[in-house]
């Protein structure tokens, strides 16, 4: 039988009782959602473990905001849109002031908007890194309907962590995960654009974390094969490249900075 992985984040001490100690924050990065946000934090708040429920308005145009709050959210907002990597970084600090002193850092469990009453089945992301199986655990969705493309990006994105870290996953777009504040700290600054989840699974890889995915039963809106569909999926493929490029640039000034080293003494 295999042995689990074991995750670099250290794990906090439990009680008496056994009980583990850490909660869960989750971040809701958002951009005109009002239609969904409400059922989506509601489900949210049903979580095991989940204490907070933070939603960053991205700079909406709609009733994002109120609507978040009248749900039962913490909610902050951005005067304007900043992007999803903005809104990650903005949610993970506003956590980080609220956590309480003498406490282990919350867990971030990082949720779309849109998810509406199934983002209560992100709950299994939450106990790998729970447990210390692993630093970041990321949902594998089942096929969503009406969802268009060919697999470019995601087959792009696939390829370029396999080559760069040995890991193949399985969905490496999908923005559903549950991070330790340690895993997270190391993965910043992210990745801009739709290249935040590529360049995020590559920095901690590389950095020794521990990735798992774990299938959730989740339905968000997917994006169809009309206009406006291959221009989100043409943005999708411009950051991803963008996120693996610089990290090939990266990995090779390294190199050479290792190397470098090496020879002087």
């Amino acid at each position: 039988m295999n042995a689990l992985p074991v995750a670099k984040t250290r794990r906090p001490g439990s009680t008496r009782q056994g009980k583990n100690v850490q909660r869960v924050a989750v971040i809701i990065p958002a951009k005109d959602e009002a239609e969904r946000i409400a059922s989506t934090v509601r489900s949210a708040r049903a979580i095991p473990h989940v204490d907070l429920v933070l939603v960053v308005d991205d700079g909406s145009d709609d009733d994002t905001s109120n609507v978040a709050r009248g749900a039962g959210a913490v909610v902050v907002r951005h005067s304007h849109n900043r992007g999803k990597a903005a809104a990650m970084e903005t949610g993970a600090a506003v956590v980080a002031m609220r956590d309480a002193d003498g406490r282990p850092p919350r867990l971030l469990l990082f949720i779309d908007g849109d998810l509406g009453d199934t983002a209560v089945n992100t709950a299994p992301l939450v106990r790998p890194v729970l447990e210390g199986v692993a630093d970041v655990a990321i949902a594998l969705l089942p096929k969503q309907p009406g969802a268009g493309g060919r697999g470019i990006v995601v087959g792009t994105a696939r390829k370029a962590i396999q080559a760069m870290t040995g890991w193949s996953p399985k969905q490496p777009l999908s923005g559903m995960r549950c991070i330790t504040r340690e895993a997270f700290e190391a993965a910043t600054p992210l990745a801009k654009g739709w290249g935040v989840e590529t360049g995020m699974t590559i920095d901690l890889l590389r950095g020794g974390y521990v990735a798992v995915e774990v299938p959730c039963d989740l339905r968000h809106r997917a994006s169809a094969n009309d206009l406006k569909g291959q221009m989100h999926r043409a943005a999708q493929y411009r950051d991803v490249l963008v996120a693996i490029n610089f990290r090939k640039v990266r990995g090779a000034m390294d190199s050479v900075r290792h190397t470098t080293n090496q020879v002087r003494h």
